[in-house]
Protein backbone atom coordinates (compact mmCIF):
# COMPACT_ATOMS: atom_id res chain seq x y z
CA UNK A 1 0.00 0.00 0.00
CA UNK A 2 1.09 3.53 -0.69
CA UNK A 3 2.71 5.56 2.08
CA UNK A 4 3.05 9.00 0.52
CA UNK A 5 -0.04 11.20 0.53
CA UNK A 6 0.00 11.83 -3.23
CA UNK A 7 0.43 8.14 -4.02
CA UNK A 8 -2.51 7.29 -1.71
CA UNK A 9 -4.61 9.77 -3.66
CA UNK A 10 -3.44 8.26 -6.97
CA UNK A 11 -4.38 4.78 -5.73
CA UNK A 12 -7.88 5.97 -4.83
CA UNK A 13 -8.25 7.70 -8.20
CA UNK A 14 -7.14 4.55 -9.98
CA UNK A 15 -9.86 2.52 -8.23
CA UNK A 16 -12.57 5.04 -9.16
CA UNK A 17 -11.41 5.27 -12.77
CA UNK A 18 -11.18 1.49 -13.05
CA UNK A 19 -14.79 1.12 -11.89
CA UNK A 20 -15.96 3.81 -14.32
CA UNK A 21 -14.04 2.29 -17.22
CA UNK A 22 -15.42 -1.19 -16.51
CA UNK A 23 -18.96 0.17 -16.32
CA UNK A 24 -18.65 2.10 -19.58
CA UNK A 25 -16.99 -0.82 -21.36
CA UNK A 26 -19.85 -3.07 -20.22
CA UNK A 27 -22.40 -0.50 -21.41
CA UNK A 28 -20.74 -0.38 -24.82
CA UNK A 29 -20.57 -4.17 -25.16
CA UNK A 30 -24.23 -4.50 -24.19
CA UNK A 31 -25.24 -1.96 -26.83
CA UNK A 32 -23.29 -3.84 -29.52
CA UNK A 33 -24.79 -7.16 -28.40
CA UNK A 34 -28.30 -5.73 -28.74
CA UNK A 35 -27.56 -4.91 -32.38
CA UNK A 36 -26.13 -8.39 -32.97
CA UNK A 37 -29.15 -10.02 -31.32
CA UNK A 38 -31.51 -8.10 -33.61
CA UNK A 39 -29.38 -9.03 -36.62
CA UNK A 40 -29.50 -12.72 -35.68
CA UNK A 41 -33.29 -12.45 -35.49
CA UNK A 42 -33.36 -10.84 -38.99
CA UNK A 43 -35.03 -7.75 -37.50
CA UNK A 44 -33.69 -4.93 -39.68
CA UNK A 45 -35.75 -2.22 -38.01
CA UNK A 46 -34.78 -3.34 -34.52
CA UNK A 47 -31.15 -3.65 -35.54
CA UNK A 48 -31.17 -0.13 -37.01
CA UNK A 49 -32.76 1.24 -33.84
CA UNK A 50 -30.22 -0.55 -31.63
CA UNK A 51 -27.40 0.65 -33.88
CA UNK A 52 -28.62 4.24 -33.57
CA UNK A 53 -28.31 3.85 -29.79
CA UNK A 54 -24.91 2.12 -29.95
CA UNK A 55 -23.20 4.48 -32.41
CA UNK A 56 -22.98 7.53 -30.09
CA UNK A 57 -21.66 5.30 -27.30
CA UNK A 58 -18.89 3.97 -29.54
CA UNK A 59 -18.02 7.50 -30.66
CA UNK A 60 -18.05 8.92 -27.15
CA UNK A 61 -15.96 6.16 -25.61
CA UNK A 62 -13.43 6.26 -28.41
CA UNK A 63 -13.10 10.03 -28.02
CA UNK A 64 -12.47 9.57 -24.30
CA UNK A 65 -9.85 6.91 -24.93
CA UNK A 66 -11.75 3.95 -23.50
CA UNK A 67 -11.30 2.15 -26.82
CA UNK A 68 -9.20 3.00 -29.85
CA UNK A 69 -10.92 5.08 -32.53
CA UNK A 70 -10.16 2.46 -35.16
CA UNK A 71 -11.87 -0.20 -33.06
CA UNK A 72 -14.98 1.96 -32.81
CA UNK A 73 -14.90 2.56 -36.57
CA UNK A 74 -14.47 -1.14 -37.23
CA UNK A 75 -17.45 -2.05 -35.03
CA UNK A 76 -19.66 0.57 -36.66
CA UNK A 77 -18.61 -0.42 -40.16
CA UNK A 78 -19.26 -4.12 -39.64
CA UNK A 79 -22.59 -3.58 -37.91
CA UNK A 80 -23.96 -1.19 -40.54
CA UNK A 81 -22.79 -3.53 -43.31
CA UNK A 82 -24.76 -6.39 -41.76
CA UNK A 83 -27.81 -4.17 -41.33
CA UNK A 84 -27.65 -3.13 -44.99
CA UNK A 85 -27.31 -6.77 -46.04
CA UNK A 86 -30.47 -7.72 -44.15
CA UNK A 87 -32.39 -4.78 -45.61
CA UNK A 88 -31.30 -5.77 -49.13
CA UNK A 89 -32.32 -9.40 -48.66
Amino acid sequence: MANIKSSKKRAKQAVVRNLRNNSQRSQMRTAVKKVLKALDANDAAGAQEAFNAAQPLLDRFSARGLIHRNKAARHKSRLIARIKAIKAA
